[in-house]
């Protein structure tokens, strides 16, 4: 019993990355506010962020969630302006695309699809996040054609749409099972 008070004093320790998955940095926090603080501080980060998980993007914006992680569970800090892409998209990104340059990476996206529409279907998040975020207006000067644009855009929006919503079903099953078992562990104990 003495551990568990101790426990819940002290905090559980945590691992903190950034959105390039550049730095990572231990600490311990007793709450989702002690964790955004000491994560501001840690990375030097004035402004607001945005925590999610770094294995699949699930927004951690409730304490009750947050007391819900396990010891040690990699956490990503996100600034206004960054978003979550899965660690094979930024490995992929890295290899195929110039990150200084996100206009000549969705120029070359476009025209993988123009050779395949099929492959939208296969895109990670963050190349569906920049079709869906495009401005068909901007790219209509390099030879494509408005209506595949807007159907691009359309449909890139729905598969990232369906990926977040299975997303979000998977974590609410992981959930509802980790609840099971601690209900039935809390059961037997009593028995």
């Amino acid at each position: 019993m003495h551990n568990m008070a101790n426990e819940e004093y002290c905090g559980k320790p945590y691992k903190i990355i950034d959105s390039k998955r550049k730095l990572k940095i231990g600490i311990v926090a007793s709450s989702l506010s002690d964790f955004i603080t000491k994560a501001q501080k840690k990375f030097k980060i004035d402004g607001t962020i945005k925590v999610v998980l770094e294995s699949d993007g699930t927004e951690i914006d409730e304490d009750d969630y947050f007391a819900t992680l396990e010891k040690n569970t990699l956490i990503m800090i996100l600034k206004p302006d960054e978003k979550w892409c899965s660690y094979s998209d930024i490995s992929i990104e890295e290899h195929i695309h110039d990150e200084t340059d996100s206009t000549q990476s969705l120029y070359n996206l476009i025209q993988r699809l123009q050779n395949d529409i099929g492959q939208i279907a296969f895109l990670g998040g963050c190349d569906l996040e920049l079709l869906s975020d495009m401005d068909p207006d901007c790219l209509v000067d390099m030879s494509f054609d408005r209506s595949f644009l807007d159907e691009i855009k359309e449909a890139s929006g729905r598969y990232l749409y369906e990926k977040r919503e299975a997303q979000d079903a998977l974590n609410l099953l992981k959930l509802y099972h980790a609840s099971t078992i601690d209900q039935n562990s809390s059961k037997k104990s009593k028995v």
